[in-house]
């Protein structure tokens, strides 16, 4: 059952089938804008400042194609979501794999092993103009991943549209988790406790 219609709209920043659903599992309504901005380009020493800066990137890439101040005169506020997570392994920060090769480097990589994922959310009220945001930082173990695993993985190419190559909720990578430390909407790419908070302190902040 969607709670919306609230006294607010929602348009989501991100073409990615995960925060789509998580979004939707958190009852709410919301449309679909995507940024075109070159992720590669922006560079971080530390994954918390570089999710941070490109969830502003795309919330500045959306807000431009805007006429915003349509959405300042409306009765009701819209949010705009963006987010951006990064897959951490070994110190080194993982992106979405641009080859089989790199995707497959990253998966026998963490087989056995442990990564981190950092994610940011960042809720721009497009009404008052008020931003908040914030990272959240899961933890994903794993059992040894076969080879013959990893390969159907980079077959089917899912793989490529996510940070590090990683999918937790995927039904081949789901035997080999040993635990997850952390939410694990998080790992997939929109933490709903942290989201329901910025939505609400963007809400409340005048």
């Amino acid at each position: 059952m969607a709670r919306n219609p609230l006294p607010f709209k929602i348009i989501l920043g991100s073409s990615s089938a995960a925060r789509k659903d998580i979004l939707a599992e958190m009852g709410y309504q919301f449309t679909v804008m995507t940024a075109d901005i070159d992720e590669k380009s922006m560079r971080r020493e530390k994954p918390e400042e570089l999710v941070m800066v490109l969830a502003e990137a795309k919330a500045n890439a959306i807000t431009s194609k805007l006429d915003t101040t349509t959405y300042k005169e409306e009765a009701e506020p819209t949010l705009l979501i963006t987010s951006d997570t990064v897959v951490v392994h070994e110190g080194e920060v993982k992106e979405k794999p641009s080859s089989k090769e790199e995707a497959r480097q990253y998966l026998k990589g963490y087989s056995g092993g442990h990564v981190s994922t950092v994610g940011s959310v960042l809720v721009t009220n497009l009404k008052t103009g008020v931003r908040r945001g914030g990272c959240d930082i899961a933890e994903v173990y794993f059992h040894d991943i076969p080879d013959e695993v990893i390969e159907n993985l980079i077959e089917e190419g899912v793989v490529f549209k996510v940070a590090g190559g990683l999918l937790v909720e995927h039904p081949l990578t789901l035997p080999f988790i040993e635990a997850v430390v952390g939410a694990v909407d998080s790992v997939m790419g929109l933490p709903k406790a942290l989201t329901e908070k910025l939505i609400h302190e963007a809400l409340s902040d005048p």
